[in-house]
């Protein structure tokens, strides 16, 4: 087997059933899971019309680059949606769909990463466990970016030593960001693709959350706009990521994209012919129709913002908590060390939340997720409210 194999961390789920192990719940408190990020909202009944009257496409094989008219619904959505100069985007050159950014993120490292000694990827940290597991298995070594209260949940790209930056091949960015929600602004990614110029290396930004957002005149800043921005048209170094998960309610659909630079784009479709990973033709018919309609998107905006709003003031009464910039997660301070936190609220009120350490690393003495829990708010908006009144009621009689 592959030694690298050995190196993988077991994933944070892992750890929360091993931590709740042996706990009995109060049997007259239904179960709430705040713990993993996984859309409730109902998925839109146009998406799933489409994939039921296009059922005879299984028996076609899917091509791997994808239907053209898939490509060209995402190219328009996106320039649309990040203010692109028309035609910039090629849906020829620079789209690829993926089934879910999980699978192209990985596959991505593993046909990005040139395994010498000394490679790096950098990362966020907290950061998606599939950014670290990528690396370790293409050979790569992690590094990992403290994101704290103190830079706003953003890196400081300007702490970083020169010697990580010439041995860095690629970059990871997460924006909005998972778990804290922060948002990169224009500055910071003007500033990244700068040192992608100056050091040659790749920028891959993870934009799954870039539809939540609280201010529907205030949309997050993606780096594709950035690029736009500063007359970039080529996108040269950068990546992104986008899925219909989030954004649609879309998770078991396993729909997204992959654009931008079209050198690394080329290149990464050869790996992916051969890796065999082509999105069903009727998957990629119902994601069409999803790329082509923002009502639904409103609509769900709206329904987190109405938990947001709900749930917020009653944590504020027993923890320090605040609105994110964008995206579904609280990402509270623990009033105890995480893990007896989650824990305890699972034992004595059946809330389940993932404690913050099992989505950070710990470097030089600094765990940045120590001490913090994240909340995924996507069950519906009377759970919520009633988890967060238990976890209040359940801190002031503690």
């Amino acid at each position: 087997m592959n030694p690298n194999l050995d190196k993988l961390h077991p994933y944070p789920f892992e750890k929360l059933a091993k931590l709740k192990a042996g706990i009995t719940p109060p049997a007259d408190k239904r179960p709430i899971a705040l713990s993993i990020g996984e859309p409730k909202h109902e998925s839109p009944a146009f998406v799933k019309q489409v994939i039921t009257e296009n059922l005879d496409k299984l028996a076609n094989y899917p091509t791997t680059k994808g239907l053209d008219e898939l490509r060209q619904a995402i190219a328009q959505w996106a320039t649309r949606r990040f203010q692109l100069n028309p035609g910039t985007l090629s849906a020829d050159q620079h789209i690829l769909p993926v089934n879910g950014t999980r699978e192209a993120i990985f596959s991505l490292v593993q046909a990005l990463i040139d395994p010498k000694p000394g490679a790096k990827v950098v990362s966020p940290n907290p950061f998606y466990q599939i950014y670290e597991g990528a690396a370790f298995l293409a050979g790569a070594e992690p590094v990992y970016l403290p994101c704290t209260a103190d830079n706003g949940f953003v890196p400081d790209f300007d702490a970083v030593p020169a010697s990580v930056w010439q041995d860095c091949q690629l970059l990871f960015l997460c924006s909005p960001g998972n778990p804290s929600g922060a948002v990169m602004s224009r500055e910071v990614l003007s500033k990244v693709i700068a040192l992608a110029d100056r050091y040659d290396f790749v920028v891959a930004s993870d934009e799954c959350y870039s539809e939540l957002y609280p201010d529907e005149g205030n949309p997050p800043e993606g780096l594709l706009q950035t690029c736009a921005a500063l007359g970039r048209h080529d996108y040269a170094r950068c990546i992104v990521f986008h899925s219909l998960s989030k954004r649609s309610n879309l998770p078991g659909l396993r729909s997204g994209f992959v654009a931008g630079d079209a050198r690394i784009l080329k290149d990464y479709l050869r790996y992916r012919t051969y890796h065999g990973s082509a999105m069903p033709i009727q998957h990629q018919l119902a994601s069409i129709v999803a790329w082509q309609d923002e009502d639904h998107v409103k609509e769900n905006r709206a329904a987190y913002r109405a938990k947001f709003e709900a749930v917020v003031p009653i944590l504020r009464e027993v923890m320090d908590v605040d609105f994110p910039d964008a995206g579904f997660y609280l990402w509270p301070q623990t009033p105890m060390d995480d893990e007896t936190f989650a824990r305890e609220l699972a034992e004595k009120a059946n809330v389940h939340v993932l404690p913050g350490s099992y989505l950070s690393r710990t470097i030089d003495g600094l765990n940045p997720g120590a001490n913090r829990a994240r909340m995924a708010l996507v069950a519906p908006l009377d759970e919520c409210v009633e988890a967060a009144k238990r976890i209040r009621d359940w801190l002031k009689g503690r």
